[in-house]
């Protein structure tokens, strides 16, 4: 894995914001980009690249594509620690950890 990818994945807000929405629970690929306002195609684009760079993997169950952070990854043990002060990542991260309970 190359560190420039994972800078690059980590650049932009809306892949920051998609790792936020992971660190709790995993996702369809839809349930993601109804959280977004930008087309189906940049959303999958955006999961393209985190999962390029080491950060997330997809799992295809039926007709849907599940993803999850890759826990043993050290840059996503740094990024959940920057969740919890972050002002932005840290009440997605709230609000997924909210919609896990409520789905269990």
């Amino acid at each position: 894995m190359s560190t420039d990818k994972i800078f690059e994945a980590l650049a932009s807000m809306p892949r920051r914001q998609i790792l936020a929405y992971l660190s709790e629970q995993e996702l369809p690929a839809g349930d993601i980009a109804a959280r977004f306002d930008m087309s189906a195609p940049a959303i999958s684009r955006h999961l393209a690249v985190l999962e390029n760079a080491g950060l997330i993997a997809g799992e295809r169950r039926g007709q849907f594509v599940i993803y999850k952070l890759i826990p043993d990854s050290l840059v996503n043990t740094l990024t959940q620690f920057a969740f919890e002060i972050c002002p932005v990542a840290g009440p997605i991260k709230r609000e997924s950890k909210k919609a896990k309970k409520a789905a269990s």
